[in-house]
């Protein structure tokens, strides 16, 4: 059984928040690219021992408009989207067939870093989704009808850099999409 208190309010404000440890980073001197950038967070966040760093919650809207959003594996990051993968059958497979568009979040909280990433999503080739298939062990394959697991690739619009301070002078690096070209926007003015 429980001990938690009936009211959570007073007892969720007085947890521990933004504990860890942020790595050093001159947010002044950045990549040109955001990819660049996620792969070196990334890298540090393996370097540091944090668990499972690629695993990421997908957000995605149903037919009416809901939210919904679930943990899932980062399959690739390259100039084509970041990839992600599952049946084509399943609750992910109907909202992004209606609504082909989703944000990835990735939160390592030993390091303070999230990384928030938007945009349109788009099936990879038919032959990329089947290798991604065959890479998983056969356990993993089994149930899965011929053409049903699909390789998805999350075409971002914009990518957010985060870093905490417990003194709540929080570092927000944002990327955007102009045309061909990534453009770093004013943090303050894009929000959270």
């Amino acid at each position: 059984m429980s001990t938690l208190p009936s009211t959570l309010s007073s007892w969720l404000r007085a947890q521990p928040s933004l504990i860890g440890a942020a790595p050093a980073w001159d947010a002044s001197v950045l990549p040109d690219s955001p990819l660049e950038l996620f792969r070196d967070w990334i890298g540090t966040a393996v370097d540091a021992g944090v668990p499972e760093p690629h695993v990421a919650t997908l957000a995605t809207v149903d037919a009416d408009g809901i939210p919904d959003a679930r943990a899932l594996i980062l399959k690739d990051v390259d100039e084509r989207g970041w990839a992600f993968a599952g049946p084509r059958a399943s609750r992910k497979g109907d909202q992004l067939s209606a609504h082909p568009a989703a944000a990835l979040s990735f939160w390592w909280q030993p390091l303070v870093r999230a990384v928030r990433v938007r945009g349109r999503v788009v099936e990879a080739a038919a032959d990329e989704s089947a290798a991604d298939l065959a890479a998983r062990s056969a356990a993993a394959r089994a149930g899965i009808e011929p053409g049903d697991w699909v390789l998805w690739r999350l075409v971002p619009e914009r990518i957010e850099f985060w870093q905490g301070s417990q003194d709540r002078r929080h570092i927000r690096v944002v990327y955007e999409r102009d045309g061909g070209a990534w453009v770093r926007a004013d943090a303050a003015a894009a929000g959270s």
